[in-house]
């Protein structure tokens, strides 16, 4: 069965979109927005708890991906192009999980997430006021990957440590993620004709700015923005 995009569209009406490039302050954001305006909350990977036990090897293959791995030095060893691909390849399988969620999440309130569903699926299934891209610099993306000390990546900081080499396992590790965030991304993000917000490595404390402009953008608040801002 295929549901056409208008209509997907026409049930999303309450669900508000941040996407964009790592280490932009997508997560922080999303949750702030949530709290003020009293929206659910569908933080990164929102979808897994039922995509982990729906998906599929035959339909799902990426994102079934780490069921089948018996050992996560093979998840860090990859090359840097096989782990761009299965990453955006998550994002597509996920789309669906992410969209059958927000439909059963929206119907009588609004939602806001983090999402990775496609720019050209977005753009079908979501306008200009309800999707706001984040952008960081690369080195930003890369370099400060491991900064934050959340579970998932103190694991695989174990992991990389755990390797025959694990400095050059790191290098490798980062080499994907040099990919994943590169300018080609970066310019598909930002030529998306959506609503933009770029954020600079200066070390200044953004996160107020960044969220009235959001809120602004998504027509939460009266006051309307410009297509794209440097915070």
């Amino acid at each position: 069965m295929k549901i056409e995009n208008n209509i997907i569209k026409h049930y999303l009406k309450n669900v508000y979109f941040i996407t964009g490039t790592a280490y932009a302050g997508k997560s922080t954001t999303v949750k702030m927005l949530s709290d003020r305006y009293d929206m659910v909350f569908c933080g990164e990977n929102y979808h897994s708890r039922v995509s982990d036990i729906v998906a599929s090897p035959d339909v799902q293959p990426d994102i079934c991906y780490l069921k089948s791995l018996t050992d996560w030095r093979d998840f860090v060893t990859r090359s840097p192009e096989e782990y761009e691909r299965w990453i955006y390849g998550v994002g597509r399988e996920a789309a669906e999980f992410e969209i059958a969620e927000l439909i059963s999440l929206s119907r009588d309130k609004k939602v806001i997430a983090d999402t990775n569903i496609p720019l050209e699926l977005l753009k079908e299934i979501s306008d200009y006021h309800h999707v706001a891209v984040m952008l960081s610099p690369q080195s930003m993306s890369v370099e400060r990957f491991f900064d934050r000390s959340d579970p998932d990546k103190l694991f695989l900081l174990n992991v990389i440590d755990s390797c025959d080499d694990p400095g050059a396992v790191m290098e490798n590790y980062k080499r994907g993620l040099a990919l994943i965030n590169s300018q080609k991304h970066y310019d598909e993000f930002a030529e998306s004709g959506f609503f933009t917000v770029v954020r600079e490595d200066n070390g200044k404390d953004t996160r107020e700015e960044v969220c009235e402009l959001i809120a602004d953008h998504f027509q939460l608040t009266p006051a309307r923005s410009p297509r794209t801002q440097t915070v």
